[in-house]
């Protein structure tokens, strides 16, 4: 522990907002439920050190969800969140459907865009095994909206203090969980959809600018943010979106909001269970090296730029909806590798703040340093180069 030169221990910063004592955490610093990224330690790590870490359990199984809930509860008595996506619709079902089935036929535009990712990567150097089929082999995508409720179930049963849906509308779950004492959250990317998630009673709006990684829209977070906050008063409103220090956090809540919603600076930590390629691609990406593409999800997605994708959209190559287009072209990762130089193809979203990303360190080091800079903002750097007064100008006499 540091100290001052009398050896007393340093003061902890302190930084609070409304969004502080709705969710009952120190600062107004909110980790992105970023799937397969924001796991157990990251999400106890974030919440240990002040701020609400999300859990990432788009990927995960009931069971998968509740060992996770139960690791997250033994490295922290904070509060803690989780993040998955509302049902789609794509398979109507109350119960669990692997939707790795529907990438078995062999005809059609399934069987299509399987074949022609699979040639895609051949030529490209990955090493696709002939004779397989892409996205049937693909392991962990089960999704329909019993998976939902299924999972539902499980955080319902763990009281787990907050929700976010980090894609779709949690409309569908939000009177039982208010009910339950939780607090929801939904991600929006219009003033139209904000006004929507505020009337079916989200407690927290965040407003993701297309500056952000993964999903995202197509209006920046600077004139985002202001306008969600005048739309949904008094809705609590995080901002998101090319965020990932202290000047960024300062820069939210003067455009309104009351904390904000962090995926890239976290995933450059020791806790992300982030791929090593996706952290090495990270470190070295600057603003200019990200872009925004269907060609891993089938929705639009911020990501850095790499080879096999600028290849697929320069032979405009098939798209499929969401979650389909994610079966089938994931699965050409676990074909990539160092030895034949294909890992330079690994995806890796990432939102334009990366170039503001320099080193690999701890998620508790990466809160600590954003409050310490937006505290050392706002009582040092503005009043150092802005000078302002409650006072009227006096008024010259005419000569």
């Amino acid at each position: 522990m540091g100290g001052d030169k009398g050896g007393r221990p340093l003061a902890r910063k302190t930084l609070r907002t409304e969004l502080c004592d709705l969710l009952g955490i120190e600062y107004p610093i909110v980790l992105a439920g970023m799937a397969e990224h924001a796991g157990v330690e990251l999400t106890a790590a974030v919440s240990e050190a002040g701020g609400l870490g999300v859990l990432g359990a788009l990927p995960m199984t009931p069971d998968q969800l509740d060992e996770s809930i139960r690791e997250i509860k033994k490295r922290t008595s904070k509060p803690f969140g989780v993040d998955s996506i509302a049902p789609l619709g794509l398979v109507e079902s109350d119960e669990p459907i692997d939707l790795r089935a529907l990438l078995s036929e062999d005809s059609g535009d399934l069987a299509r865009i399987r074949d022609y990712i699979a040639d895609l990567g051949r030529r490209m150097g990955i090493k696709v095994p002939y004779g397989i089929k892409l996205g049937v082999n693909n392991q962990g995508f089960n999704w329909s909206p019993g998976m939902t409720k299924k999972q539902l179930e499980v955080i319902y049963e763990h009281k787990v203090p907050v929700f976010a849906a980090g894609l779709g509308s949690p409309e569908f779950m939000i009177e039982e969980a208010h009910r339950r004492g939780m607090k929801v959250m939904g991600v929006v990317g219009t003033t139209r959809q904000a006004r929507k998630e505020a009337s079916i009673g989200v407690d927290v709006v965040i407003a993701q600018g297309t500056e952000a990684g993964g999903h995202t829209g197509k209006v920046s977070t600077m004139p985002l943010v202001p306008q969600v906050v005048d739309a949904i008063r008094p809705t609590a409103v995080l901002a998101a979106g090319g965020i990932v220090d202290g000047r960024g956090l300062v820069a939210a809540l003067s455009l309104g909001a009351c904390g904000v919603w962090c995926g890239t600076a976290f995933l450059a930590t020791p806790e992300a269970m982030s791929h090593p390629e996706n952290k090495r691609q990270l470190l070295a990406a600057t603003e200019n090296d990200t872009t925004i593409t269907k060609t891993m999800t089938g929705k639009t997605a911020r990501c850095i730029k790499n080879p096999l994708q600028e290849q697929y959209e320069k032979e405009n190559g098939p798209i499929l909806p969401f979650p389909v287009q994610v079966l089938a072209a994931s699965e050409l990762i676990q074909y990539m590798s160092a030895e034949d130089d294909t890992l330079k193809y690994y995806w890796t979203f990432a939102g334009q703040g990366c170039g503001l990303v320099k080193e690999l360190r701890p998620a508790k080091e990466v809160v600590k340093s954003m409050v310490e800079q937006a505290v050392q903002v706002l009582e040092e750097g503005l009043p150092s180069c802005v000078e302002w007064s409650h006072k009227a100008a006096p008024r010259r006499r005419s000569k």
